[in-house]
């Protein structure tokens, strides 16, 4: 079994910011000599997430409701409490809505390709930026 790594930055500007990172993810597979295999995609940091699912933007803003909807953002954490936290970001809506759609996905490939249909994309969604965040592949 052969294995192969790279990585790649992304950055975001407001607070919870969705993204579409499919063809970034393409072109770092591009670099290798795959035609059949898994890409392991997931990113380094435990306040944004990976998921696979269609990429319009009213199915990003219902995503961002159901996100503040489940988990708001002053939800009275015990992460955000300075008496059983030493946190002072008050990101714990962040870590919560990171667990739920989660940091990693696996997508196969065949052909050298990314095995997707055709309405699905590899999204990122931050939930504590701005920040830069890193994304291994």
């Amino acid at each position: 079994m052969k294995v192969f790594n790279t990585s790649f930055t992304l950055s975001s500007e407001e607070g919870t910011e969705v993204t579409d990172i499919t063809k970034l993810v393409r072109e770092a597979i591009q670099q290798f000599p795959v035609s059949a295999g898994i890409a392991l995609i997931n990113t380094l940091h435990t306040t944004c997430a990976l998921f696979i699912n269609e990429f319009q933007s009213a199915l990003i803003d219902d995503l961002k409701g159901l996100m503040e909807s489940l988990v708001p953002e002053r939800g009275g954490y015990r992460h955000d409490d300075p008496r059983f936290s030493d946190c002072e970001r008050g990101n714990a809506h962040s870590h919560l809505r990171s667990a739920l759609l989660g940091r990693s996905i696996a997508v196969g490939l065949n052909n050298g390709e990314l095995t997707l249909g055709r309405f699905q994309s590899i999204i990122f969604a931050e939930f504590d930026g701005p920040r830069k965040r890193e994304i291994t592949v």
